[in-house]
């Protein structure tokens, strides 16, 4: 950290860094010469009680002697003493005390003892007994010096000078401003004028550089205690001084791993989570930080063990962080996401190989393999000042990812081994970080496959409609959702528009979607009406929630989704559609006026609510009309009502002319800037209309001669059309499909002929039951016609009409038709 760097260190200091004790200062012969207020609270003597008598005057009669002798004794010949003593107190009982006896000297080679008592009912560790916390007077070196009124030294121990470097004789007689820088000993004089001006005990925390040999700035805790004489008048301030640089050290640490909790990892993109590992490293720890990843993470691809480690050739990195004090001074000869070179022999590839980290205190760009063969590094290294470098491999399930450097070249003092330990838990979060983004990485991916693999690869709307479609999965931290869309050409030129929405998002919600859009294609291919289709769709739903149900979990998960189904007729121009929870379609017409239909919401799919039945509506819709089906998406954001995304929507649809990509275009650009939480699906439809031409239809009368009249108008009509290759065929289908309307029917029938795509020939007759093919044996007179139309046809089948049915089938038209 930088000396201009203070945020980190004004917090109060914690108790157990202070000396919290009595203090009374001791002469040669073991009078008392100076006294505290903490002093008196602790024993109950006042100042005029005790000082210019006899240190033994506190101790207990039958004590006296010894404990004198024991002071005299082993003070003299240690030059201090710590122990246990019982103390007298003034109302007579007995107090268990710690003491510390430190040797003071002063100018003239004289000497005093300065003595800190300590309660040691207040360091127990509690009610229960345990064993008595030593005081931290009686294990850590303090440094004491006593200062007159006048704030100048007379008294200090030899263990001061190994603090701050100062010897003694440059001390005394001197004030603060001699051995601290300015502001420091400004701060100190100020406080300690308040200690001489109450009497009281203060704690302050200051910083100070130690002797060269120790080239870091040092934190200290200093306790001062004013002195008074027999009168009880200030006779100087005691300042007792604590190196608390380790403990400061340890909670700048935690205050940093703190902020690599809040600060790394806050998406699940992996380059991001690279450059706020680099961020939070500058300047907290370095000036310069570095991270490289291996070159398939970013893209989702975690590199194998084998090849982290077995390969003599360097992998290929990624940049993925940059950050620096000054980014002008470390000019890099790879910037972020470009590919970095390393040389095979650099302690770059080192790590990556080994998986260990590498310090260099003091960087030597003189000597080694690499320097020769990686000039460009080298010489930007030199350029930028970097004196002192860490390389850290950012490790993850037995895998190296990449390496994050730390350097410095503003901070003159080179790294150590406590900063790589700081270093190495701060990648070793940010690797954490990574491997959960790889692994949703990996989970994303493969339902993005699924998704794209299960929706339609190319959408054709037949002679119906002509169309175009948008997709646009959610941002990577919602995941792949589970919308989906469909074109399905049905009988008679008719298509069906589908758009649905699975609740979630995820692998399962794809797979979900796959499920059900197959479910779809199946109930479309039935030729039921969209209400009813929606019907079936939510039976199946909820048949799929029982089946994947766990007996052992109470809440089990419960499949949901949304679907708008519609059926439109190019010969006809109507549009039958219903919905299932789903947002309703938009219209635009010709000129561009939107407008959105009446259409009732209808209960979402598989949540229980199906005795509401769903409802179809019919609409009429002019040639040239677009049908918008779209997922939510695509209009609703957070913080913004729904009907300003459907108002944008509707905007960017209101142009006439455009063609249906560009419409398209301008939907997914209205959509807000930030990533979407939410699949975005859109699916745009522009009507067609049959021409009347290319449509023949006759009614005919409910008798069996009426079947050589029907083949007969079949084939004038194709003839007209130029279809004569399918007379043959078709004159067959018709008989078969007019008999068996005449023999199962209860009234009239009709006969239409389509030409689009291909021809279609259909009959319809008031018998609502479905005809099915049968299998006659030999000898049967009867139930081969529909087995003869299904292998003259390219595919038949029947859906249910307003009266009764229609029976059709399909023939490919001749490669010399011509094309609508």
């Amino acid at each position: 950290m930088t000396n201009s760097d203070h945020s980190l260190l004004t917090e109060p200091v914690s108790p157990p860094e202070v000396p919290d004790a009595a203090i009374a200062m001791i002469d040669d012969e073991g009078i008392v010469v100076g006294w505290t207020h903490a002093a008196q609270q602790l024993v109950g003597y006042a100042a005029g009680e005790v000082v210019g008598r006899s240190a033994a005057h506190v101790l207990p009669p039958s004590e006296d002697a010894r404990r004198a002798s024991v002071f005299s004794e082993q003070c003299r010949a240690q030059g201090g003493w710590s122990g246990t003593a019982a103390i007298r107190h003034r109302d007579g009982h007995t107090l268990s005390m710690t003491l510390r006896v430190s040797l003071l000297r002063g100018q003239d080679a004289g000497t005093r003892w300065l003595v800190s008592v300590t309660d040691i009912g207040s360091l127990s560790s509690g009610a229960t007994g345990g064993p008595v916390r030593e005081s931290l007077l009686a294990r850590a070196p303090i440094g004491i010096v006593v200062y007159d009124p006048q704030l100048r030294c007379v008294w200090a121990n030899d263990a001061m000078e190994r603090h701050d470097g100062i010897p003694r004789h440059r001390r005394f007689g001197r004030g603060l401003k001699d051995s601290l820088p300015a502001v420091e000993a400004e701060a100190l004089k100020i406080v300690m004028r308040q200690v001489l001006e109450s009497g009281s005990t203060t704690v302050h925390e200051y910083r100070a550089w130690p002797p060269a040999d120790r080239p870091r700035e040092h934190a200290y805790a200093a306790s001062f205690f004013c002195l008074q004489n027999a009168d009880g008048a200030p006779l100087g301030v005691c300042a007792m001084t604590v190196d608390v640089t380790g403990n400061r050290r340890a909670r700048e640490r935690l205050a940093i791993l703190s902020e690599a909790s809040t600060h790394i990892g806050s998406t699940l993109d992996v380059m991001r989570t690279g450059q706020e590992l680099a961020d939070l490293a500058v300047p907290l720890l370095a000036d310069h930080a570095l991270v490289d990843l291996v070159e398939s993470v970013p893209f989702g691809v975690e590199p194998s063990a084998r090849t982290c480690t077995s390969s003599d050739r360097a992998q290929l990195l990624r940049r993925a962080g940059v950050a620096s004090v000054d980014l002008g001074v470390l000019e890099l000869p790879w910037v972020r996401e470009e590919v970095v070179h390393a040389h095979p022999d650099s302690p770059f590839s080192a790590a990556m190989r080994t998986g260990r980290s590498y310090l260099e205190p003091v960087v030597d760009t003189h000597s080694g393999p690499w320097v020769g063969h990686d000039p460009v590094r080298v010489r930007k290294v030199r350029d930028s000042g970097v004196h002192s470098l860490m390389v850290v491999p950012i490790r993850a399930r037995s895998c190296v990812l990449g390496l994050a450097l730390f350097g410095r070249s503003l901070e003159q003092t080179p790294f150590q081994e406590d900063d790589l330990l700081l270093a190495e838990e701060l990648v070793t979060r940010a690797a954490l970080c990574l491997d959960n983004a790889l692994q949703y990485a990996r989970e994303r991916t493969a339902a993005l496959t699924l998704q794209r693999a299960l929706l339609p690869h190319r959408v054709q709307g037949g002679a119906a409609v002509e169309v175009a479609s948008r997709y646009v999965p959610a941002d990577a931290d919602h995941g792949v959702g589970g919308d989906w869309f469909d074109v399905i050409e049905l009988s008679g030129a008719r298509v069906a528009l589908v758009v649905g929405d699975v609740v979630g998002h995820g692998i399962n919600a794809a797979a979900t979607m796959g499920r059900l859009r197959t479910a779809v294609r199946t109930l479309a291919d039935l030729d039921l009406p969209p209400d009813e289709l929606l019907a079936h769709l939510d039976d199946t739903v909820r048949r799929l929630n029982d089946e994947d149900a766990d007996v052992s979990d109470p809440v089990p998960a419960v499949v949901g989704a949304t679907c708008l189904y519609a059926v439109y007729d190019p010969v006809t121009q109507r549009c039958t559609m219903a919905r299932a929870g789903h947002p309703p379609p938009l219209i635009v017409d010709a000129q561009g006026s939107v407008t959105a239909p009446d259409l009732p919401t209808g209960a979402p799919l598989g949540l229980g609510l199906g005795l509401v039945p769903f409802e179809s509506v019919e609409l009429e819709l002019a040639e040239g009309s677009v049908l918008a089906f779209y997922s939510d998406g695509l209009v609703e954001s957070r913080g913004e009502d729904i009907d300003v995304g459907l108002q944008c929507l509707a905007t960017a649809l209101a142009k006439p002319g455009a063609s249906l990509e560009e419409l398209c275009s301008r939907a997914m650009k209205s959509l807000p800037a930030q990533a979407s939480a939410d699949d975005v699906t859109l699916l745009l439809a522009r009507t067609r209309a049959l021409q009347p031409t290319h449509v023949a239809s006759w009614d005919l009368p409910h008798e069996l001669v009426t079947v050589p009249t029907a083949r007969h108008l079949a084939a004038r009509q194709l003839r007209q059309w130029g279809l004569e290759p399918l007379v043959t065929p078709v004159q067959s289908i018709v008989g078969e499909l007019v008999t068996n309307a005449i023999r199962h029917g209860g009234g009239p029938s009709r006969l239409r002929l389509i030409q689009h795509r291909v021809l279609t020939c259909e009959v319809t007759d008031t018998n609502t039951s479905q005809p099915r093919p049968r299998h006659p044996r030999v000898l049967d007179e009867h139930g081969r016609g529909l087995y003869m139309v299904a292998r003259m046809s390219r595919r038949w089948g029947s859906r249910s009409a307003a009266d009764g049915k229609v029976v059709w089938a399909e023939q490919d038209l001749p490669s010399t038709a011509g094309a609508l």
